[in-house]
């Protein structure tokens, strides 16, 4: 009985103590946008979304900048990821550091990001924001109306409709290919 009430306890414990925070490190070796980066870690590449940040998206005003931002700073360069989540999309989400400095934070602060305020509520990053906002730095400089945080920039993008088919087939000469040959099947041959 005592062996099994120890056992239970212990159990117990263990299953009500926070889980460790999982970091790993690796070299940056892709710069997909203002918030996503590849990180190889060994022999694997690992994409990471920097967690409690969005940047705008391609096709918005500041996306070239905000991306060309991220990837001076750590493009090429050792970070640490603390592993805080998994996205929809199997990425990793995670807070990114190089040389011991928060990534994410540093963005939000140049005024190149936005806090993602469906994920975080973090007073660091809305301090930050805000001291941006008020310096007029980096997207907050641009006229308001080019300010549209990208949740809602892709919500507007994924509500308007899409051209419609007409239900034709192209002809031989039409799309992409039009005009090629292509190799041939020699007899006997397979």
């Amino acid at each position: 009985m005592r062996h099994s009430a120890a056992g239970f306890l212990l159990a117990l414990l263990l299953a009500a103590a926070p889980a460790a925070a999982e970091f790993f490190e690796g070299r940056v070796v892709g710069v997909m946008d203002g918030d996503t980066i590849d990180v190889l870690v060994g022999q694997q590449t690992r994409r990471v979304r920097l967690f409690g940040i969005d940047t705008p998206e391609r096709g918005q005003p500041w996306y070239a900048k905000s991306k060309g931002a991220l990837s001076k700073r750590i493009f090429g360069k050792e970070v640490r990821v603390n592993d805080v989540d998994t996205d929809r999309y199997g990425r990793t989400v995670g807070e990114v550091y190089a040389d011991n400095v928060c990534v994410g934070c540093e963005l939000v602060r140049e005024g190149n990001a936005w806090v993602y305020r469906r994920y975080t509520d973090d007073p660091v990053l809305y301090q930050l924001e805000a001291e941006a906002r008020a310096a007029r730095r980096g997207i907050w400089g641009l006229p308001e109306a080019q300010q549209v945080p990208p949740w809602e920039w892709r919500r507007s993008v994924s509500a308007e409709p899409r051209p419609r088919s007409t239900g034709r087939v192209a002809g031989p000469r039409a799309g992409p290919r039009a005009g090629r040959t292509w190799p041939r099947r020699r007899p006997g041959r397979s």
